[in-house]
């Protein structure tokens, strides 16, 4: 894995953009399908509010795949959303989903030590808003978030390829999550930029749609926006991929050449 420099974040942005433009049809029914099925899970009782966040690394597969399928001058087809629950890469994906369960609780749970269980509370929608005002007010959140943000980041790292390390690599859980982490520890410039871009990109989009149309049609507007900047991001992340661990030729098979940007 060679050190990139921090202008191929927004490279990847463009790739993306690139890729999505090819297949935007078929990318956004494969978003739809997606939202659909996290809908459908969510109504099951006592697990409908972990398993959609659980079946995150699954599902997000289905979207890497759509992009290795545009790649391959392939069509993208809402078929693709069962490519993670295939075998041998089910359980370990699903074994994914759990892990950040826990870390995410770990994450937000260590904040108690500096608020008092205040943002988890607020996290968790224990406060109501006339509570947790006062909450906000009278507890040290900013420093527990702080707390929170230093212990997800690094963890957030390796679960960033983690998903497609596993499903095309073939790796086992723990190195997936160890070739990911120092994956972007390598490249964190490129990644900062890769974040800061579509940050920007999101805060235009918005401000313009609003200015445009006006609030209550920007309001109407912002889900179609949201569904299409989220399937592109998602392109955007395979093109980061791509870059870095090669181009998957099939499932399975991984090739070593990586594309010219």
């Amino acid at each position: 894995m060679e050190k990139l420099p921090a202008s191929t974040g927004w490279s990847w942005v463009k790739q993306g953009f690139a890729l999505f433009r090819k297949q935007p049809g078929g990318m956004s029914m494969l978003f739809l399908g997606y939202m659909f099925c996290m809908l459908a899970v969510s109504i099951i009782p006592l697990l409908g509010q972990l398993l959609p966040v659980i079946l995150v690394p699954v599902f997000s597969v289905a979207f890497v795949q759509g992009c290795l399928h545009i790649d391959q001058g392939k069509r993208v087809l809402p078929s693709l959303l069962l490519s993670g629950f295939r075998k041998p890469a089910f359980p370990l994906l699903f074994a994914l989903g759990v892990l950040y369960i826990i870390m995410a609780i770990v994450a937000i749970g260590a904040s108690s030590l500096v608020d008092g269980g205040a943002l988890w509370q607020l996290l968790t929608g224990q406060l109501n808003k006339e509570t947790a005002e006062d909450v906000m007010r009278n507890s040290n959140m900013g420093s527990a978030l702080l707390l929170t943000i230093a212990l997800y980041v690094p963890a957030a790292m390796a679960f960033c390829f983690a998903a497609p390390l596993i499903y095309w690599k073939k790796v086992s859980l723990g190195k997936s999550l160890f070739f990911s982490f120092f994956a972007v520890w390598r490249s964190l410039s490129a990644f900062l930029v890769f974040g800061a871009s579509w940050f920007a990109i999101s805060m235009v989009t918005s401000q313009l749609l609003f200015l445009i149309a006006g609030r209550s049609m920007g309001v109407q507007l912002m889900m179609p926006l949201s569904m299409i900047l989220t399937v592109v991001m998602h392109c955007s992340f395979y093109a980061a991929y791509r870059q870095i661990f090669g181009l998957p030729v099939d499932e399975g098979k991984v090739s070593l050449e990586k594309p010219e940007t």
